[in-house]
Formats: C-alpha cells, structure tokens, sequence
C-alpha cells in the first residue's frame, strides 16, 4: 500500500463507536414517524435531516467550522433531501456514497420481540426498524463526512454524499433521487463512481432484478356444483391457463449464461401470489376469480418484451382455450349451447427494470479490493429483488455501484437488527474507497 494512501487511512481512523451509536439512537427514535406507506403513512423524513444537520453543520460552511457544504433540498414540506460535499483539490475528480434513505417500511410492534421504533442493544446487536435498512447506513455515513469535516484530509477527489427521501414507496411522486436528478443536482457525480449504499452482508451487489407486477381475472360461468356440467369453473380454469403461461415463460426466458457470470441466487421466475374470487357457497362453481403474481426478471431479458409475451400466451389460449387440460369428464371451459367461453383478461401494474452493474468499472474493483482487505473476502452476489432507484439512474449515465452492512435476513424483517462489528467494516471499507480513488 502506498504510503500516502496508508497515511489518508490512518488519517481517517475507524468508526467512533459512541459517536454513532448515540446519533443512531436519535435515528430509530423518529422511525415511528418515517414510516412509508401512503396515505396512511407518509414519513417526515426531515426528522433524520435535523439529526444529521446537527452533526455536520458544525463542520461546514454555513457555520465557517469546517469545509463541509451542504444542500438540504425538498420537494414536499418536511420530506428533504440532504447533499453533502466534501471538496477535493482537482476539479472534476469525484466520487460518492448515494441512497441511505431516511424512511422505512412499516412495524407492528406486537408482532416485535422489542419496541421497534426505539433502538436497543443486545451485545453487538443494534435493534430497531431500519437499523438495517436504512437509518443505519445514514448514520455510517453521517460519520464519515463528518470524519472528513473534522479532519480535513487533503483529498484530490471531491466526496459527496446524498440522503434520500421517498425509497420505500414511490406513490407520491417528485419526492426523492429522481427529482434530484430531474434538477441536475447530481449531474456532477457522473464523472466518478457512484456507490449506492442499501444493499446487505458486506458484499458488493453487482445485478438486482426487474420486476412485472400482473393481475389474471378470469371468467367462467357460475353454477350449482351439483350441476358441473352447466358451469365454466373459473378456478379450474385460472390454474391450467396459469399453468400453460408459466410453462410458456419458462420456456422462452430460461436461465441467462450472464446471471452465473453476476452470481444471481435465482433465473427470472413468474409465480402467483395472491388469489381472491367472490364471497359464494361451498356449492356454487365459480363463474370469476383473479389470480395475481409477478415476474421477477433478471437484467439480461428486456421487461417490455416479457410483457409483449404474456399478453400473447393470453390471447393464444383465449383463442383456444378448448384446448387446455381439463379436471375430470364433465370440467370444461366453452359451452357451446350457450355461445359461453371461458377468458382470461391480463393487466400489469407499473413495471421496472434490473440493473447489472459495470464489472469494469474503476468502481467495482476498488469496492472488490477495499472489501477483500477489510472484511477478508469478496464474493460480488445478485438478486432478483427490486431496486428500481438505481436503474434510472444507471440509464441516465452515473457509474453505479452497490453494497451494504446490514443484515438480510433482517431487511424489512420483524425484529429488524443490525451487527456495530460490521459497520466499523463498512466505514473502513468506506475509508479505503476514498484512499484508493485518490491515488489515481
């Protein structure tokens, strides 16, 4: 290691243990009230700004302690968004820590072993909704710039950091990231890597999954089950058609040569979750019901092409559906007597896209190495969960990159906890990023 990059390290130190305990207790404390799940609840992320502002503006410009430069911006009232900068000597040399987002997904508290909404600590565990995701990583993150503000290191590279409201759920638009890029506040960080910080286990996580939310309403005919032969039962009908979609699917989206390359934990799948139909008598067959599900898709298939797919599997079997397998001599699904046929009718909700990150990237390999050197191992890991904040962002040009040090087994878990061991990894991972771009 060169010596200047060993002194910037050393420089930088490790996690003050106290220090972010204490402002992640202040953290968990306002979860109650960052709960994203409108309109029941809408969070106040502005909450974990004023936390965050009391621990940097010390440091900063505004109050002439220090070079930190801050932007708190907000779109909706008491939901803002935090900048932060850290200048470095040579322009245009930049890197940047995006996405610790300041609201959670909801709890129960009776369904919790502990309050969720006030952090408690049981040896190294650090316990309380978003501990993992994300407060936590607000926290480390809050430390580092502050770190920096305290220090000064010389740097050449420019350090940003970006926390963010609005991830949790986005059906209250123009909140968060995405109107900060619409406002080319970000643009400048597309000249460095971009390093997403709310993923899990220590590992970089390279490809994540898109995802194609569906409905399949299908209708029969109802009548008395002890007449069968008079009905189109809709739930029969529902299970073979869904049978012949998913096998079509599978057929055509099989697993992608690219996802062993990106270690996917699974291919694209396409599976019901969700059925209803309505309130009758256990002697009645039927005449609807619906079947909901989703796609799950990795980054290597084209979501408007899945799409396209489906919608054709439906009109195929609509257009035969006398073909399908039936259940038994009198199951059917066209009454010709009465010009009835069974049909299925698909809908999408909004859908989006995987990302596979740039395994050339600078980025990646100085996360790979500052990974290895810290946690002692690398083992870069996709998944086909959902993250569609950093897909717009990849398509708008920045180099993203993503890693996390909590827990998922934890993440949006009851009894959500994280381990204060592998947070003092991840700020020393943080440390070696900023130590290695530097050098370059």
């Amino acid at each position: 290691m060169a010596s200047s990059s060993k002194a910037l390290i050393e420089s930088l130190g490790s996690l003050d243990k106290d220090s972010y305990v204490s402002l992640l207790s202040k953290l968990i404390g306002e979860s109650k009230l960052v709960q994203n799940n409108p309109p029941e609840l809408i969070p106040q992320e502005d909450l974990i700004v004023n936390h965050v502002l009391d621990s940097l503006r010390p440091y900063s410009t505004e109050t002439g302690g220090g070079p930190l430069v801050i932007n708190h911006v907000a779109y909706h009232s008491g939901r803002g968004n935090l900048i932060v900068e850290y200048p470095g000597s040579v322009p245009g040399k930049i890197l940047s820590f995006v996405g610790m987002h300041m609201d959670v997904v909801t709890a129960n508290p009776d369904d919790w072993e502990f309050d969720p909404f006030s952090l408690s600590i049981d040896g190294d565990k650090l316990r309380g909704r978003g501990t993992t995701d994300c407060l936590g990583h607000v926290a480390l993150v809050t430390e580092l710039m502050k770190r920096l503000g305290q220090n000064k290191p010389a740097l050449k590279s420019t350090v940003v950091a970006v926390f963010i409201a609005s991830e949790e759920n986005s059906s209250i638009p123009g909140v968060g990231v995405d109107m900060l890029v619409k406002d080319k506040l970000l643009d400048k960080l597309k000249s460095g890597p971009l390093f997403w910080i709310d993923t899990a286990d220590k590992q970089p996580c390279v490809g994540t999954g898109g995802m194609i939310p569906w409905k399949l309403h299908v209708t029969g005919k109802l009548f008395h089950s002890g007449l069968a032969h008079k009905a189109i039962n809709a739930m029969e009908l529902a299970m073979e058609g869904l049978k012949e979609i998913q096998t079509r699917f599978y057929r055509d989206f099989p697993p992608h040569p690219q996802e062993k390359v990106y270690g996917f934990a699974t291919p694209s799948t396409m599976k019901p979750t969700q059925w209803c139909y309505p309130a009758g008598g256990i002697n009645q067959i039927p005449g609807e019901c619906t079947v909901s599900g989703d796609v799950r898709l990795t980054p290597f298939y084209d979501v408007k092409e899945v799409m396209t797919k489906l919608q054709e599997y439906v009109d195929d079997i609509n257009s035969n559906v006398e073909k399908l397998e039936t259940r038994g001599p009198v199951s059917k699904y066209v009454l010709p007597d009465e010009n009835l046929r069974g049909r299925l009718t698909l809908s999408f909700d909004e859908a989006s896209a995987g990302v596979a990150c740039n395994l050339d990237s600078p980025g990646f390999h100085v996360l790979c190495k500052a990974t290895e050197e810290v946690v002692g191992h690398v083992k870069p890991y996709s998944i086909t969960g959902t993250l569609p904040l950093i897909r717009d962002l990849k398509d708008e040009g920045f180099d993203v990159q993503t890693s996390g040090y909590g827990l998922m087994a934890t993440y949006h878990a009851k009894n959500e906890y994280c381990l204060l061991t592998d947070m003092c990894q991840g700020f020393d991972v943080f440390v070696r990023i900023i130590s290695q771009l530097d050098q370059d």
